[in-house]
């Protein structure tokens, strides 16, 4: 295991926080990860949705991986359709489980379905907002600027529609 990585978790329909553990679960068996920390579970509004679903659960899972970026994305969306989400789904939709590839340590790759980082997580609380938890001095390697930086900009009425779960996060 070398390249330390970070992952978004999201999720707004069944069981939020079970579906949280079993992507845990799944992540640890999968060949060449190794998760690290992770975050406590957020609360937050729907971003971007179009069928005005109920809240998100939100959290980012640092991990430790020896596969390539193709190879994670590949991994994460065995995951994802394991737990329930179509292959079809669309962007715009609730979930069951959302994964995302936010950053793989300092790449920045912008190919065809793979963009690292995350192209909107600097403009996203709910990936900022945990991220900062378990990583604050982490630099974007796009703008250089700290994961804690990046969450100092966002907009204080955003910032309060994120509420924490739990009283810490699970760092190891």
């Amino acid at each position: 295991m070398t390249d330390k990585v970070y992952i978004g978790f999201g999720s707004n329909l069944g069981i939020r926080e079970l579906k949280f553990e079993e992507a845990l679960h799944e992540l640890n068996r999968a060949h060449g990860i190794a998760i690290k920390t992770y975050s406590r579970l957020y609360e937050t509004d729907p971003v971007d949705l179009s069928d005005d679903g109920p809240k998100f659960l939100n959290a980012v899972i640092e991990l430790e991986t020896s596969l390539s970026p193709r190879e994670l994305m590949e991994s994460l969306k065995a995951v994802e359709i394991k737990l329930g989400k179509s292959p079809r789904h669309r962007s715009d939709q609730s979930r069951h489980i959302d994964l995302d590839l936010l950053l793989y340590g300092d790449l920045v790759i912008r190919e065809d379905n793979l963009n690292i980082p995350h192209p909107r997580m600097h403009k996203r609380g709910f990936v900022l907002v945990p991220l900062a938890e378990i990583a604050p001095e982490t630099v974007h390697p796009v703008s250089k600027l700290t994961i804690r930086e990046l969450a100092a900009f966002i907009a204080p009425e955003e910032l309060g529609t994120i509420r924490a779960l739990g009283a810490e996060s699970n760092r190891q």
